[in-house]
């Protein structure tokens, strides 16, 4: 019982930095006349991502955690799966797409509001999302049409595939399959996306003549590419390897990193690291502070 309180009360902040973190960066690039550019519109759209993300399995762990019978149902269990895979696709899509954005701002900058123009911004905002929703649609409808038979009891804390793939009665080496090869396209071809942007970026930044342009160059990056390496890297060593299915157990704390760590360290990455984030958020709580003394 003890022991339950004590992951209750962790997730339960967890949960709460998450929201808070997010929802602050939700605000600010919509209040802040100086964050209205395609960078932070983007950025918002992540923000949002990862509250949902987030939002798809935390409640129902702390559910669970104050509650003797630990239990799904199976049309639950379903939509949990779906919301799950789609929002984590539509992140890898949407972080490759905030990697374009900054490889238009540094390589090609006369350009940048012609190529990012908010039709553009919005097409590839919701490309992300179709994206995602395909890649759930699959992996779900592929998850659970096999027969399940015996103990229903899922050996994670949520629903997700190789648990799931645990207790079928039949051989889900093709789903098994599906996984790799669906993950690789989506994972991978985000990511080589993401590789190429920051190429050119580097050999864009590389021919900068002052130092203070390489780091001002630099530094419009460095946050992004922080979230990319945490974010890829946990996922892919979750998903896009052969055994990834039968070694699921031994990568719960994984899973806990990509599932709920990184979307709550986003905002820290992005304000701690983003001058104009930071000026913004001083600025609020300066203006908030004022407010209250009058």
């Amino acid at each position: 019982m003890k022991l339950k309180s004590l992951l209750f009360s962790i997730f339960l902040i967890v949960y709460l930095s998450t929201l808070i973190g997010n929802v602050v960066i939700i605000i600010l690039t919509k209040i802040d006349h100086h964050l209205q550019t395609p960078m932070y519109y983007l950025l918002r759209n992540l923000a949002f991502l990862d509250i949902c993300y987030t939002s798809t399995i935390l409640p129902q762990m702390l559910v669970n955690l104050l509650i003797e019978h630990l239990a799904i149902s199976l049309p639950a269990c379903i939509i949990q799966l779906f919301l799950f895979l789609s929002l984590a696709a539509s992140e890898s899509s949407l972080l490759a797409t905030m990697a374009y954005d900054r490889y238009v701002a540094i390589c090609n900058p006369l350009r940048y509001s012609l190529i990012m123009s908010k039709d553009v911004c919005l097409l590839m905002v919701a490309g992300s999302w179709v994206i995602g929703v395909i890649y759930g649609a699959i992996h779900t409808a592929n998850t659970f049409r096999l027969p399940f038979c015996g103990s229903n009891a899922l050996n994670h804390y949520f629903c997700d595939i190789p648990p799931l793939l645990k207790i079928s009665c039949i051989d889900t080496f093709p789903n098994e399959a599906t996984v790799i090869i669906v993950g690789v396209a989506v994972l991978i071809s985000s990511l080589v996306l993401v590789i190429i942007s920051y190429v050119y970026i580097i050999s864009t930044i590389k021919n900068v003549p002052s130092d203070r342009g390489w780091k001002k160059a630099f530094s419009t990056c460095a946050s992004h590419l922080t979230v990319v390496v945490l974010f890829f890297g946990t996922t892919i060593f979750m998903y896009a390897r052969p055994q990834a299915i039968d070694s699921f157990d031994s990568n719960k704390v994984l899973s806990v990193l990509y599932s709920f760590i990184i979307p709550m360290l986003n905002p820290l990455i992005y304000t701690l690291r983003n001058s104009d984030m930071k000026i913004s958020l001083s600025t609020m709580f300066s203006f908030n502070a004022v407010s209250s003394k009058a």
